[in-house]
């Protein structure tokens, strides 16, 4: 495991396999049902994501909300508490070096999916939308298909 991994994959690759795989099949799913439900569900959708936080927000909002729970308790309550922000700041420091903190295994396994997975679902509605007019079939690869494999983890950096 490398000390300070790499950004775009951080998460993931701390993250179980089965718990990547159920998030990754959940977002296929709601994308081929956009490809049938056709440009309202799409737009509805999209709303949606923009609302959606990211695995990134959820813990940076916990450890500000944990931190200040702490700060408060240590001034009113007992000096001992203020250990609680500091174990959150040093948990936070972890996640931003490594990309685990002890929440994370929770957060995951609730659905709580990285900026990059929610983008791939976003590209992917927008492209079923038509609002990419150079994607073109190759291969023998079209239509949901070709949404679905261009918007892969493991396809995105061909495009």
């Amino acid at each position: 495991m490398k000390l300070v991994a790499t950004t775009a994959s951080r998460v993931s690759d701390h993250t179980a396999p089965p718990v990547n795989d159920r998030i990754a099949q959940r977002t296929e799913a709601r994308i081929a049902y956009a490809a049938y439900a056709g440009h309202v569900y799409i737009d509805q959708r999209l709303e949606e994501l923009d609302r959606e936080w990211d695995i990134e927000r959820v813990l940076q909002a916990n450890a500000s909300a944990l931190s200040i729970a702490g700060v408060l308790l240590g001034t009113f309550v007992n000096r001992r508490w203020y250990a609680l922000p500091a174990g959150v700041a040093g948990f936070l420091l972890q996640h931003a070096v490594q990309g685990w903190c002890p929440p994370l295994p929770l957060l995951r396994r609730l659905g709580v999916r990285t900026a990059e997975e929610i983008n791939r679902e976003r590209y992917a509605l927008k492209a079923l939308r038509g609002d990419f007019e150079g994607i073109t079939a190759r291969d023998g690869i079209t239509g949901l298909g070709m949404v679905l494999q261009a918007t892969r983890p493991d396809h995105a950096t061909h495009l």
